[in-house]
Order: structure tokens, then C-alpha cells, then sequence
């Protein structure tokens, strides 16, 4: 039986994201992406909510909740900030969710139960300045040396790379076997010969941070390799899958955002006497976003519920992103013509929606990576 409607807790969890969105990251949120502003207080609020390790097990302080409650809480913080979204994201997505299911009890015991409560901050790094798509192409190695790996090589597009504590590392254990030869590390920011590059200079979500890491004879104990030598891409392709339905959620936030704001704009805007939104061709345009929105978030929560009940789900996320993001672009795109001129001022804000939007086609595989995983799948 199919049962579209949310549960009391997942209502809740929408209530009180919509709220914290609109009451903590609304105000600001202009000055913040201008300045590239990183959102510390908020990040630390969204702790203390629980919303920075959401599908983590109480056991380690996190929420214990689904992909659904999850994805839903995305969406709507996305809508008002996407930057402090992609910041939750990784914490959730790709740091919390990567060392509970793969690390040991060591590692969820001194890591994991503080990065669920924003204590610690978590960053993912796998793509290198030679490689991007071809995630295995990488040349960071990570030497066996008595009871440490000496870890060395360059990472980029790190998000959360100059503000977290832990960074998941992955590198070449063994060369000349390709992706078998890579493996995963927990990489705390103190370790000597470990340096942040300066923050990049992005086209959207500008108030998260965005850098190259620099390892230089880091020494890792070899206590904080993650599974064993060799399962690191395995583990890297396993947590992306998951990653991608909460970057969708980011995406339909943006949309969300689009619509709400061009409904609004076109009631209140006159034109030879009348209010734009009367304009059959406006009207057009708010239905094709609604009905976007409504077709991209049902695909997110799909994918969402195949990955809690524990079937097949990367062909349904990559599916997912894909729509989810193109949804946003769209959305976006003819919010920003709706406004008009006021649309490309920074003032209203609804330029920054077009900016956040594009990287949803980019970040955790590319719209066109995920096209290659839906047609493999298909033949």
C-alpha cells in the first residue's frame, strides 16, 4: 500500500526546519553570500537542533531518523540558505553516514558521537586537481610506515575543507591497480603537515567554504584507515549513492524558493493595469515549476524510502539528483525573468537562487555521471 502522507515526526521535523530557516538564516542571508560569510552561528544552532547528524544512531548522538526526514529537512533549509544547506549536507551525507556504517567502534566512539551534535564539523575528500569524474584517477598516497600511513598529495573542491575538525581522506595505499589500490582515512585538521588552501572564489552558495587540502608527510595512526586496504572506492561510490538524495533535497529547496518567490513578486507587480500574475504566460510558467517540484520531490522521497528499506537504490538517487537539479535550474532561472530587472539585482535575493541552483548539476557527480549510471543500468 502506497501512503503519501508524513508522520507526525516527520511534520515535526519539517515545522521546526521551516522555522529555524526562516528565523535564523533568513535574515543575513544576502550580506552573507556577498561577503562569503561563513555561518558559524547558525551551523552551531542546527547542531544543538539536531539537524547535523539527523540519520545517525542515538547510540552516537544522532537523530536515528530516516532518509525522508532527512531529505524533507534539507528542503527546507535549502530554501532560504543552500550554502548552510551543503554544510549539513556533508556533515549528514557523506562524514556521519560514511563512518557509522564502515568505521569501527574506535572510530564512531571518538569521531561520529561528536560530529552528530556539531561539536566537530566533517569534510569529504576524494577529487584531485588532475581528476574530477574520474574519481580513481589519483595520485595522494598514503605509505605503510610501522604504525602510521605517511600521507601525501593534494585534494580540491573541498567543501567544509577550512572549517572542519576531520576530513575523510582517500588515497592510494598501493598504485598500479587502480581503483583496488585506494583506501579511506579519518584526517584530523592538527596533524602536522596538513595545510588548507585559500578559499575558492565560487559562483553560488558563497558563504560555505570551498578549498585545496595539502598533505605533507602527514602522519595518519593506522588506526584511522576506515574498513581495510583497498575497500576505499568501494566505500567512496556506497556513501556518494546516499549523498546525492540530499543534494536533490537541495535542489527542490532552491525550487521551492523560485516558485514561492515568483508567486509572490507577480501578485504584487502591476502591469498596464493589471498584476502580472493575471498574464496567461506567467501563469504558465508558475504551473511548469509546481509541477516539476511536485514530480523531483516524489522521486527524492522514493529514492529516500529504497534506501530505508534497504533495496537498490543509487540508480533511483543518481535519477533523483539529476531531475532534482534541472528542476532547479529551470525554476530558478525563470524566477530571475519573472523579476525582471529587479531579478538580477542582489537586493531581492532571487540571483542567488540561480547561482546556488547550477552547482546541483555539478557537486557528488555530475548531471552527466549520473546519466552514465541510469543508461548502464538500462542495458
Amino acid at each position: 500500500m502506497i501512503n503519501f502522507n508524513l508522520s507526525e515526526e516527520q511534520l515535526l521535523i519539517k515545522k521546526t526546519a521551516k522555522e529555524f530557516a526562516k528565523n535564523e538564516l533568513l535574515s543575513g542571508a544576502i550580506e552573507r553570500d556577498d561577503k562569503k560569510i561563513w555561518p558559524e552561528a547558525q551551523i552551531k544552532k542546527m547542531g544543538d537542533l539536531g539537524f547535523m547528524g539527523m540519520m545517525a544512531s542515538s547510540k552516537y548522538n544522532g537523530g536515528g531518523m530516516d532518509t525522508i526526514s532527512y531529505a524533507i529537512a534539507m528542503e527546507e533549509i535549502s530554501a532560504v540558505d543552500a550554502s548552510a544547506a551543503v554544510i549539513m549536507s556533508v556533515n549528514n551525507s557523506l562524514v556521519c553516514y560514511l563512518i557509522e556504517h564502515f568505521g569501527d567502534d574506535f572510530q564512531k566512539e571518538k569521531y561520529l558521537a561528536k560530529l552528530t551534535t556539531g561539536q566537530k564539523l566533517g569534510a569529504f575528500s576524494l577529487s584531485e586537481p588532475q581528476s574530477g569524474s574520474d574519481a580513481s584517477n589519483m595520485n595522494t598516497t598514503a605509505i605503510k610506515s610501522d604504525d602510521c600511513y605517511i600521507l601525501n598529495g593534494t585534494k580540491n573542491w573541498v567543501t567544509n575543507g577550512i572549517h572542519s575538525d576531520i576530513v575523510l581522506v582517500f588515497a592510494m595505499t598501493e598504485k598500479g591497480i587502480g581503483h583496488k589500490g585506494i583506501s579511506c582515512f579519518i584526517v584530523e585538521k592538527e596533524f602536522e603537515g596538513f595545510e588548507c588552501g585559500k578559499p575558492e572564489e565560487k559562483l553560488g552558495i558563497r558563504s560555505s567554504d570551498t578549498c585545496e587540502l595539502y598533505f605533507d608527510n602527514v602522519k595518519v595512526p593506522k588506526e584511522n584507515m576506515i574498513g581495510k586496504e583497498g575497500e576505499g572506492f568501494k566505500i567512496a561510490l556506497a556513501t556518494l549513492d546516499g549523498g546525492r538524495i540530499g543534494i536533490a533535497a537541495q535542489a527542490i529547496g532552491i525550487a521551492v524558493s523560485s516558485l514561492n518567490n515568483s508567486i509572490s513578486y507577480s501578485k504584487d507587480r502591476h502591469q498596464f493595469g493589471k498584476p502580472i500574475s493575471s498574464n496567461q504566460g506567467i501563469q504558465f510558467k508558475l504551473a511548469d515549476m509546481a509541477m516539476e517540484i511536485e514530480a523531483a520531490r516524489l522521486l527524492i522521497w522514493k529514492a529516500a524510502w529504497a534506501k530505508d528499506n534497504h533495496h537498490n537504490f543509487g540508480v533511483l538517487a543518481s535519477m533523483a539528483k539529476v531531475y532534482a537539479s534541472e528542476v532547479a535550474m529551470r525554476a530558478s532561472t525563470q524566477c530571475v525573468q519573472i523579476h525582471g530587472g529587479y531579478g538580477y539585482i542582489k537586493e531581492t535575493g532571487v540571483e542567488r537562487l540561480m547561482r546556488d541552483a547550477k552547482i546541483t548539476q555539478i557537486y557528488e557527480g555530475t548531471s552527466e555521471i549520473q546519466r552514465v549510471v541510469i543508461a548502464r543500468s538500462l542495458l
